[in-house]
Parts: structure tokens; C-alpha cells; sequence
């Protein structure tokens, strides 16, 4: 097995590790405020924005993760009567297009999530020119009802000038934004490259993933 491949694997093993670990983490703190408050009349306090948080980063994670494997799903109708060639060109477009939506996602996002971290926000209206100057920092603030952890007290003096947070400060659940469009982007650089070898024709899941099924179903009933 290749280097590359193998880096590929593992890459592939941490994504679907930690997609599989937010899903499972919002079902267990869900199950929990649910029997906190139904038999022990109480309530976990952070629970709800904590799972919120957990979604918004199991969505945008996966979203990067769906480029990767070519699952997304679109109408592929008018691409499939178009000859190979042109299908070809109307695909490189389409990623063209994709990149391009990935450059401004990624821009925002950081400028969005810079002022949360006491980082200094990109320039340009569309695309990043440099970094301001001058800009308002947000640092101090903190999400709503998650607690501060210890593990993430080493913030307090590289962000928070010294001051202590008595709850988890916004700049990390924040942190996904510029993280998965970044990783948006990669991945829809990774497909165009895909395309432009040969090695994929269109972005989205097409009816080879219903073949791909069909085997697996014949597959299944032959081992019966």
C-alpha cells in the first residue's frame, strides 16, 4: 500500500471517528437530560446547547466528508444525456463553480470566528487582501450555559488577556466554521483534480450508487 493511500485510510478513519463520536455523544447527553428530567425531576443545564453545537459540527464535518466520497446527492438527468466530452467540461465547470463558493466560505467563516479568537480578520470584500489592522475583539465572549473546563484554561491568557471564563468561550465551538469550509474547500480542490484525471465525472452520488447497491443487494442474497 502506498504512502499516499495509507495516509488516505487513516484520514478517512479520523473523520469517520469523530462524525461517529458526535452523533453518538448528542444521542448519550440527549438520553441523559431526558432521564434527568422525567425521573429525577432535574435538568443537565448545557445540555441543549451542547448538542446544538455537536449538530452544527457533525453537518458541516460531513459536509466536507460527503465531497470526499462523491455521496452528495443532485439531479444528474441533463449531465447523463450529454456525450462523455461534454459531460466532462460541464463537470470541470461545476467544480470550478464549487471552489469558488469554497474560497468565499472560508474567508467568511475566518473573519467570522477571527474576533471570537483575538485574531485579526482578513481584508478584501470577496477575496482575503491581508489582515486588519485594527479590529474589535470578542474574546470575552463565552457560550450560555456550557462551564469552563480545565483543560481549556490555557485560553484565558492566550485570548482573554488573564481573565477568567466561567464558561466555555464562544472561539471554540466557533472554531468549525473556518475549520470545515477550509476543509470544504480541500476537498472540492481534491474532486477537481479527480475530475480533471478522469478518475470522476460528476460531484454528486449518480446512478452508480444505485448499482453500487443493486451489488450489495445481489451480493447479500447470494450469501443466503
Amino acid at each position: 500500500m502506498s504512502d499516499t493511500s495509507t495516509t488516505s485510510s487513516v484520514m478517512d478513519r479520523i473523520e469517520e471517528t469523530l462524525i461517529a463520536l458526535l452523533l453518538g455523544l448528542m444521542t448519550a447527553i440527549t438520553f441523559a437530560n431526558v432521564v434527568a428530567r422525567y425521573v429525577f425531576n432535574s435538568n443537565i443545564l448545557w445540555a441543549l446547547e451542547m448538542t446544538v453545537f455537536m449538530f452544527a459540527w457533525l453537518v458541516l464535518l460531513g459536509a466536507s466528508y460527503a465531497v470526499k466520497k462523491n455521496v452528495h446527492l443532485g439531479v444528474d438527468a441533463l449531465v447523463n444525456i450529454m456525450p462523455a466530452p461534454m459531460r466532462r467540461i460541464v463537470g470541470l465547470f461545476a467544480v470550478a463553480c464549487c471552489i469558488l463558493f469554497g474560497i468565499f466560505l472560508t474567508k467568511g467563516a475566518y473573519d467570522y470566528w477571527s474576533v471570537f479568537a483575538d485574531l485579526p480578520p482578513t481584508t478584501g470584500r470577496w477575496f482575503p487582501t491581508g489582515f486588519a489592522e485594527k479590529f474589535r475583539s470578542l474574546s470575552y465572549y463565552e457560550t450560555n450555559d456550557i462551564p469552563m473546563v480545565a483543560p481549556l484554561r490555557f485560553l484565558e491568557d492566550l485570548i482573554n488577556y488573564g481573565e477568567e471564563y466561567e464558561k466555555v468561550p464562544r472561539a471554540v465551538p466557533y472554531l468549525v466554521l473556518p475549520l470545515s469550509m477550509a476543509l470544504l474547500l480541500f476537498r472540492f480542490l481534491q474532486a477537481a483534480v479527480a475530475m480533471w484525471k478522469g478518475d470522476i465525472t460528476l460531484l454528486v452520488a449518480s446512478h452508480e450508487v444505485e448499482d453500487e447497491l443493486d451489488e450489495l443487494r445481489q451480493g447479500h442474497e447470494e450469501t443466503r
